[in-house]
């Protein structure tokens, strides 16, 4: 591991040297390489999907699993990164001072970026880029799942790296999986300018509690929505259903329903034939309903325990409560959310801007499915991770978030 963090800090200053002409020409290259070497990243992810099968869900599966669609997305991902605005080097803020002294705050990179995640094949690549196109020098620490498979993506990435005549070092993968590789990246002081752990809640808390190096807390998802008296309800079971079943193993996937009591037995019958009975017809899994005691008088379901209204199911199951309003809404919020992302579903202004206002979360959705909380559908490209801190970056991390800034201060033999 030091002679790994060692490499990664010696690049440091060359990649944040980069022109945004060199930058962009080695994230094509990467990405021209990454379709180039389509077969063997999809032969080793499925050595990775055959060793994981029967030790990780059938969803966690599908978050591991690559094909030539996906791995082309991944390509294009960084393509896009390549087309946006330059991050670095930009003037913030410029202040001259009475006697003359100039003082401007630029932006710069922040240098080496660990990132320890699971088992997503393509956050390897988004991370690269990512790190890239800000200046950074990336040390990639992935899950055991995604082992083949992040090797095949790293030697890809590289190789563009060498045809664009980019120091290859500028992205670097940890291929040591125990669990001492991990804790030697969250205290590599003096190596990691800056970790970002992306997973599940045992990983993120391992780092916020072990790191002694900045750490950003990318929280698990514990997303809500609240359907208000006044929704549309067709448009409520569509988006309900959208986040909840499009993709339960992300962390932008709904896990909690709250629905205002006056309206659960319109609601909540649709809920159960959109997600449960039609489910079954088409032969796709039916989403498992824990159901609080009101619900319950509704519909079938699991009753529903305490403990389900602080789970990240990752799966298809949903916790369902009746609330009497905006207000319960809130409170229920306020108390099990991980600050991720949460909907109102609503006509009523008041209402909507009460819920707005009360949510203190990263990403507060009116009428729209929290399955947008992600860097790609928020314009920056892809993402690093999504913050649900508030110090330095919050919600979907791009390129600004993986900048800091430095004072550059010109004088004429000014003296205090």
């Amino acid at each position: 591991m030091i002679n790994l963090l060692t490499t990664a800090k010696a690049a440091k200053q060359s990649v944040a040297q980069l022109t945004t002409e060199q930058k962009n020409k080695a994230l094509f290259k990467m990405a021209d390489a990454l379709i180039k070497n389509t077969d063997k990243i999809l032969n080793a992810n499925a050595i990775d999907v055959e060793n994981s099968r029967g030790v990780i869900s059938d969803v966690m599966i599908d978050r591991l699993m690559l094909n030539e669609s996906r791995v082309k997305a991944m390509a294009d991902g960084i393509r896009h990164v390549a087309k946006l605005p330059d991050p670095v080097g930009h003037t913030l803020k410029e202040h001259v001072r009475e006697d003359g002294l100039k003082i401007t705050r630029v932006s710069v990179p922040i240098g080496v970026i660990a990132i320890i995640y699971e088992s997503r094949p393509n956050v390897t690549s988004d991370a690269a880029a990512l790190s890239l196109k800000s200046g950074n020098v990336c040390v990639l620490r992935g899950g055991k799942e995604a082992i083949n498979s992040g090797i095949a993506i790293v030697a890809a990435l590289r190789e563009g790296l060498r045809e664009a005549d980019v120091c290859e070092d500028a992205i670097n993968l940890v291929t040591d999986i125990t669990r001492e590789s991990a804790t030697a990246l969250m205290k590599a002081n003096g190596y990691v300018d800056m970790l970002i752990p992306r997973g599940g809640a045992g990983l993120i808390n391992a780092c916020i509690n072990n790191a002694t190096v900045p750490c950003i807390q990318t929280g698990t998802g514990i997303c809500h929505i609240y359907v208000e008296k006044t929704a549309d309800l067709d448009m409520a079971v569509n988006i309900v259903n959208n986040a909840k079943t499009s993709r339960p193993s992300v962390c932008n996937a709904a896990e909690v329903l709250l629905v205002e009591d006056s309206i659960k037995e319109k609601i909540l019958p649709l809920i159960y034939n959109k997600l449960v009975v039609e489910r079954k017809q088409g032969g796709q899994i039916p989403v498992e309903l824990r159901l609080d005691k009101s619900a319950a008088t509704v519909i079938d379901g699991t009753l529903a325990t305490e403990n389900d209204f602080d789970t990240e199911f990752l799966d298809y199951i949903l916790a369902v409560k009746c609330v009497s309003g905006v207000d319960e809404a809130v409170e229920h919020i306020s108390a099990h959310s991980t600050g991720h992302s949460e909907a109102i579903i609503s006509s009523d202004d008041k209402k909507i801007a009460k819920f707005t206002n009360g949510v203190d979360s990263a990403a507060v959705y009116v009428n729209a499915s929290t399955r947008f909380t992600d860097g790609g559908e928020f314009g920056l490209g892809c993402e690093m991770g999504i913050s649900t801190q508030k110090l330095h970056a919050r919600g979907p991390m791009g390129l600004e978030e993986l900048t800091t800034y430095k004072y550059i201060i010109n004088g004429n033999g000014h003296i205090r």
